[in-house]
């Protein structure tokens, strides 16, 4: 009896692993330049209305200075005019997203300039697809992958590498985390 359960152990070793599905994630969808960005929505604080921002002297042109935001001092910066690209035009639709980046183990609080923000997504792991190499018209160190969600595609952040905390602390702007 105890032939036959060895037996039967030996033939479940010879059955392939399973593999766990990979991991959903719902990321905040935005435009900029009639482009679909996204961001991972664990990142995200909060999205407010654009507001005055007080520019701050010598910082890099996409550094568009800093707000306040309830007692806190946070960095503005446009993403567009990060990408090498013409600065965001203000809409009433423009808007700020307070993100939350992590750098290393310490968590800083910016905020992005977005022309508008479309939507919050759910993104499964097997739908997004590496960074292409060119064409996309910025750098690729800068796209976490790409995602295609309802026939549009969605280029996914790396915010680390986007909002470079080291190039904003050059600039005098290291913000720490806020409350």
């Amino acid at each position: 009896m105890s032939h036959l359960h060895l037996a039967s152990s030996a033939g479940a070793e010879r059955q392939p692993a399973r593999v766990a599905p990979p991991q959903a994630s719902q990321y905040l969808i935005f435009s900029l330049a009639r482009e679909q960005f996204g961001v991972n929505t664990q990142r995200v604080r909060e999205i407010i209305g654009y507001r005055a921002i007080a520019s701050v002297p010598m910082t890099p042109p996409y550094m568009l200075g800093v707000i306040n935001l309830r007692g806190a001092v946070v960095p503005v910066v446009d993403v567009n005019a990060r990408f090498g690209r013409a600065p965001t035009e203000v809409s009433r639709r423009t808007c700020i997203v307070i993100l939350d980046v992590l750098v290393g183990d310490e968590t800083h609080v910016l905020g992005i300039v977005v022309d508008s923000v479309t939507a919050v997504r759910q993104i499964d792991g097997s739908q997004i697809e590496p960074a292409p190499t060119f064409g996309v018209g910025i750098r690729a160190d800068f796209i976490e992958g790409m995602a295609k969600v309802n026939g549009n595609f969605v280029i996914l952040l790396d915010l680390g590498k986007v909002l470079s905390v080291d190039e904003l602390a050059v600039a005098g702007l290291d913000a720490p985390a806020a409350d």
